[in-house]
């Protein structure tokens, strides 16, 4: 069998290619095999959760998944429509040997994926993905009669997760006099990241929170914010939150409707984590799609910047290494290991929120520790994926930009890790340049590989 997991699990459209039931099943078995290996001498029969999105395949392909792991011994609980990280989460909470996680994160209604973390809430390493693949096609023999696995639903994953994210903040309503809108994308939190921040004492107003099973991610959550922007204006709001589909990122407004960056909120966060004597070795991990403007920032106030690869699998295989506790994306996904395993775009709110509250200023003027580049972010389909370095015409297209910005920016040419795409990324100090720049390339991978 092939490569099969991507930067994030495995994606596809639900129905075809690598997400049709038979190939959940044959997943969900060799997920199965692979775990039952791993504690082979245990007594209790293993556990596996699966949780899922409120997208239109997601019942289909989580029965099948959970169809494979029974077939392998195992039990399965199911957790229903809970966000990506309650699923890493619960498994830790559970004693599960696994958890996955049918979604397909920011893309749209008609892909799916699937997501899968041990039991210890962290995701698979390469190696683990590689053992995997390997026990797709097993034709090992299956156990019989009492040996086969059975499917239960689990009742209180709600209050599990609920309960968890409303204990990430300390004091009694430590977000009373906030005023928030939170866009919930149609997707994972619509249940819960009202009731969370309400719950800690915030004034709530949500949004796209009503999931059909096709709209999610449609013109809202973290991908679209103009909902939200308005929103914000128009509830005189002191910020505005959103998520994605399976809400493990998150993107900012604030109280004047301008959208923060994930490298924004994490500067945020990375400063008053800094000022509280909490940022380990004084350091946070980013990734190779940071902006300029965050190492900067940083470096301003004294702390170290590690690059990861992109992936917040990356990220927090380099946070282990450094012993870091705060990392992330500039696509909003951020990681806060001193809290939980796993990027949670909830968990991320909260400790936005905390830093406005606690600071007293407003979020724009929180804002202010870092000033982006002019960044342009073009996406290309593209029919194949050969290496950039063997396509003469891009190499030669990057090389010309690159002499343009002489030592006043950057160049970034790289494929999806979960989509048939090609994502040229520009930066550079004037917005025109750099626009222009970022077309040019990627009508160079349009016309040589599109």
């Amino acid at each position: 069998m092939g490569k099969l997991f991507g930067t994030d699990g495995i994606r596809d459209k639900a129905n075809q290619g690598n997400m049709t039931t038979e190939f959940a099943m044959k997943l969900g078995r060799s997920v199965a095999l692979f775990f039952r290996d791993a504690d082979p001498g245990s007594e209790v029969r293993p556990t596996v959760v699966i949780g899922r999105d409120p997208r239109l395949s997601g019942s289909m392909l989580e029965a099948a998944l959970a169809a494979g792991i029974c077939s392998a011994g195992m039990d399965v609980r199911l957790l229903g429509v809970v966000p990506t990280p309650a699923v890493a989460r619960i498994a830790v909470q559970t004693g599960a040997v696994a958890g996955l996680v049918v979604s397909a994160s920011h893309n749209p209604f008609f892909d799916n994926g699937i997501k899968v973390f041990k039991g210890d809430g962290y995701k698979l390493t390469d190696e683990d993905e590689t053992e995997i693949e390997a026990l797709f096609d097993s034709s090992e023999e299956l156990p019989v009669g009492e040996s086969v696995g059975m499917v239960f639903s689990m009742e209180n994953a709600n209050e599990l997760y609920t309960q968890f994210c409303c204990s990430i903040l300390a004091a009694d309503a430590p977000l009373a006099g906030l005023n928030l809108v939170i866009d919930c994308s149609n997707g994972a939190s619509s249940e819960y990241a009202g009731p969370i921040f309400s719950a800690l004492g915030a004034s709530v107003t949500v949004i796209h929170d009503e999931p059909d099973g096709i709209n999610i991610n449609d013109g809202c959550g973290s991908q679209h914010t103009e909902d939200l922007r308005a929103r914000v204006i128009e509830c005189g709001a002191d910020a505005g939150l959103a998520f994605d589909g399976d809400a493990d990122r998150l993107i900012a407004v604030d109280e004047q409707g301008r959208e923060l960056t994930g490298d924004q909120i994490m500067a945020i966060c990375a400063k008053a984590c800094k000022e509280e004597g909490t940022l380990s070795g004084n350091r946070v991990v980013a990734t190779v799609m940071s902006n300029i403007g965050f190492y900067a920032a940083m470096k301003a106030l004294g702390i170290d910047v590690e690059t990861a690869g992109v992936g917040d699998r990356k990220v927090l295989e380099l946070m282990k290494q450094t012993g870091s506790v705060v990392g992330g994306e500039d696509s909003g996904h951020m990681i806060f290991l001193d809290c939980h395993t796993t990027g949670d775009g909830v968990v991320s709110g909260l400790k936005l929120m905390n830093v406005l509250k606690s600071s007293g200023a407003k979020l724009s003027e929180l804002a202010e520790v870092m000033t982006p580049f002019p960044q342009k972010l073009i996406n290309v389909d593209v029919r194949k994926k050969p290496p950039i370095t063997e396509v003469d015409a891009i190499v030669a297209a990057v090389q010309v930009a690159e002499k343009q910005l002489g030592g006043s920016g950057r160049v970034l040419v790289r494929y999806s890790g979960t989509q048939p795409m090609c994502r040229v990324m520009v930066e550079g100090p004037d917005e025109a340049v750099t626009n222009k720049i970022a077309e040019t390339i990627a009508a160079v991978v349009k016309e040589s590989i599109g």
